[in-house]
């Protein structure tokens, strides 16, 4: 890795749309999975123009449904495993997600990010046969998590080297797709620079579903704030600025690089 070169590792969790199901809307399957396939037709045409190269956790539920559209992601970008299911996980599931995507992708799958970064042993992903994980964002989220305790940047547990998402480096304000949407943009700029020229890497996840419309949806209003052309302008200034800061490679590349 060249001294001081700086790297923008930006991730995409592409999955069935449940978020509803959590605040008791029941929406079916297909809806899910079509609310999740718009989402991701508009993030890739929004980012086509500026040619740069990320990471995609996917499930394999979803991948199975819309699989040549992640051949096509695969041609410019590292599809990685998000389970098989979104709403559901069982230990199996490690390793028959990375097995269906490698089929579908064409690509040798060896990331991992477990749906809503809930835990997961490191032994059984070694085993899964992977080469890192992404699961873990080393803040407090009130009812979610409390990951304080965790190492805030790339470490190895049990043999795997885990990558967690970026927070800032004093507070460790997380800079993921919820503070996106809703901190002021440039606060949120000033703290992703802030931790890229701390730790030379900045680590940041989004959901494909985020950029369209979510109207008819009974989720809170900090979730699907900006959802549709709001966040769609607001990536693309993101990308615009962090382009004149730093490279955008995939996880897998930035971890080969440093090695």
């Amino acid at each position: 890795m060249s001294k001081g070169k700086k790297y923008v590792l930006l991730s995409f969790d592409v999955e069935e749309f449940d978020m509803p199901l959590e605040y008791g809307q029941q929406i079916p399957i297909d809806e899910q999975m079509e609310t999740g396939y718009k989402g991701l037709e508009v993030l890739m045409e929004l980012l086509q123009p500026f040619q740069i190269n990320g990471t995609f956790f996917t499930t394999a539920h979803f991948a199975g449904r819309y699989p040549a559209a992640i051949r096509e992601i695969a041609s410019e970008h590292e599809i990685a495993s998000h389970t098989f299911y979104h709403s559901h996980f069982d230990k199996p599931d490690l390793l028959s997600s990375r097995l269906a995507l490698e089929e579908i992708s064409g690509q040798r799958v060896t990331g991992l990010r477990m749906p809503r970064m809930r835990k997961v042993d490191m032994k059984d992903v070694k085993e899964a046969g992977y080469a890192y994980d992404s699961s873990v964002n080393p803040t407090w989220l009130p009812g979610r998590y409390n990951n304080l305790g965790l190492p805030r940047t790339q470490y190895v547990e049990e043999g795997m080297t885990r990558l967690p998402a970026s927070v800032s480096p004093h507070l460790r304000i997380p800079l993921f797709w919820l503070s996106f949407k809703n901190f002021p943009y440039s606060f949120f700029l000033r703290l992703a620079r802030q931790t890229l020229a701390k730790d030379g890497y900045l680590c940041l996840y989004f959901h494909p579903w985020e950029f369209i419309p979510l109207d008819q949806y009974k989720i809170p209003g900090y979730a699907k704030k900006g959802a549709g052309v709001v966040l769609q302008e607001k990536l693309k200034r993101l990308v615009r600025d962090l382009q004149q800061e730093g490279e955008f490679i995939s996880i897998q590349n930035y971890l080969s690089l440093a090695r």
